[in-house]
């Protein structure tokens, strides 16, 4: 492309995206902000090119090209701290302004897009200063908003994923009895305890806790309750949703409780854990995306980055989220985040590729950790006709008979589409896991962001 005199090139940022957020939810990090000089540095509409379907249906997204629209780096000035939240329908799609279009601000930025506000977690107090790690018997089990508010600033993001119509795929009915608690039986012998899996959180505490005691692995004050249990996270803790860092927090501690009580707590490393080191260590140091440069920082905001979760992020949160293992196998089910093979890219062993992409995080080198993330990211590898193959293909090399996996969200895999005048309340219904793939794959992201379910299930699963 040929400049005009006096021209400088332009400069173009492509960032893989989950979901588009609106303009004015693309607040700056701390320490990174930057106001935008030209039309050229603003953003520019772009389907979530990520999630797009690859134009065969059991081929996966290359590596080299994540996205196939490039756009600029996403800067916004910080967001009012006065403004309050109100309830309103989510902007149809196709709304966003275009490059050369200067970006205002509406008179409230922390709409909620038609996003049901979840209850405050009740019968105790909260504090939101400092930590959010509060005493199971005078707090919050983690650091939720008192009274149903949301933080400062929150910005939930559209929800525009491509609906994927399958009617070939199972789901299974999961209808724990609320009140009932693990075996006892099971809970304090000698050998391990339950296995239980709990998908995607992306910062929805309330809906977590609500889901952990629905299955008796808390009790009322959000304290362990499981005995020997054993608990897995899938990964994505924070983005979207209203407390990210509480979440974290949360696992953090059933973790400690849960080896005291002779049982485990612990997580995988999701690509939104990636995409907030990232954000947190590089900012917006550009960055080679295999399709243009990029940086952390964009990504990080156009994925539902919330600035409330940047301030209150701590070192011993990244440093948590550094030693998470990408890989698991227990109990014969191969454990993971992402319906992806990308895996394969990192060993042939699970120690393999856990020891490999600790090593990237601990070199922090701004090119390593996006090559990670980037690949992470992929998506729906496990579907259609191609499907039972690639999930051959891992569990032959990593073992297991089964894989189970967050990442992509049940309802666009289902093809079920929420509406938020629908007599029921809206939202997408979500009974339980989808298993698919010739019952190899068991997908557990119950698409909580968007009024959907956040699932916790014991294995293996009954039926």
């Amino acid at each position: 492309m040929t400049q005009g005199a006096g021209q400088e090139p332009v400069v173009r940022t492509a960032t893989l995206r989950d979901f588009r957020v609106p303009p004015y939810a693309r607040v700056p990090v701390q320490g990174h902000a930057a106001e935008p000089t030209s039309a050229d540095q603003l953003p520019t509409p772009a389907p979530a090119a990520e999630h797009l379907p690859p134009a065969e249906p059991a081929a996966e997204a290359p590596a080299e090209a994540p996205v196939t629209t490039p756009v600029a780096t996403p800067v916004a000035p910080p967001m009012p701290a006065t403004a309050p939240a109100r309830t309103v329908e989510a902007a149809p799609s196709g709304s966003l302004p275009v490059v050369g279009a200067p970006l205002s601000a509406p008179a409230d930025p922390t709409l909620l897009l038609g996003r049901r506000v979840a209850p405050a977690y009740t019968g105790v107090t909260t504090s939101t200063t400092g930590s959010s790690i509060v005493s199971v018997a005078t707090g919050h089990p983690g650091s939720a908003f008192p009274e149903g508010g949301l933080p400062e600033g929150y910005t939930p993001t559209e929800r525009d994923l491509p609906i994927i119509n399958r009617g070939d795929t199972v789901q299974v009915r999961v209808t724990p009895d609320a009140a009932t608690a693990p075996d006892p039986a099971a809970t304090t012998g000698d050998g391990p305890g339950p296995l239980y899996v709990v998908g995607d959180v992306h910062g929805y505490l309330d809906e977590l806790v609500a889901a952990l005691r629905a299955q008796g692995l808390v009790d009322e004050n959000g304290g362990w309750a499981a005995g020997n249990a054993r608990l897995w996270f899938l990964g994505d803790f924070t983005d979207r949703g209203p407390d990210g860092i509480g979440v974290i927090d949360l696992v953090m501690r059933l973790s400690a409780e849960a080896a005291a009580a002779g049982g485990y707590c612990k997580a995988l490393m999701g690509n939104h854990e990636l995409l907030l080191i990232g954000a947190k260590r590089f900012g917006d140091t550009p960055v080679n995306s295999g399709a243009g440069t990029a940086t952390f920082q964009a990504a990080w905001l156009l994925n539902g980055g919330q600035k409330h979760d940047m301030d209150r992020l701590q070192d011993v949160h990244l440093q948590w989220m550094s030693r998470l293992d990408a890989v698991v196998l227990e109990d014969d089910h191969l454990l993971l985040h992402s319906d992806t093979t990308a895996y394969l890219e990192y060993g042939e062993t699970i120690e393999d590729v856990n020891e490999t992409v600790h090593e990237i995080l601990n070199r922090s080198d701004a090119d390593e950790v996006w090559d990670v993330f980037r690949k992470f990211t992929k998506r729906f590898a496990f579907r259609d006709e191609g499907g039972p193959q690639a999930v051959q293909e891992l569990l032959s090399t990593y073992g297991g008979s089964r894989i189970v996996h967050g990442h992509s969200p049940i309802p666009y895999l289902l093809g079920q589409v929420g509406t938020e005048e629908s007599e029921n309340g809206g939202g997408p219904i979500v009974d339980g896991p989808h298993v698919y793939a010739d019952g190899l794959a068991i997908a557990m992201d119950g698409g909580v962001t968007m009024a959907g379910k956040l699932l916790v299930v014991q294995l293996p699963l009954n039926g």
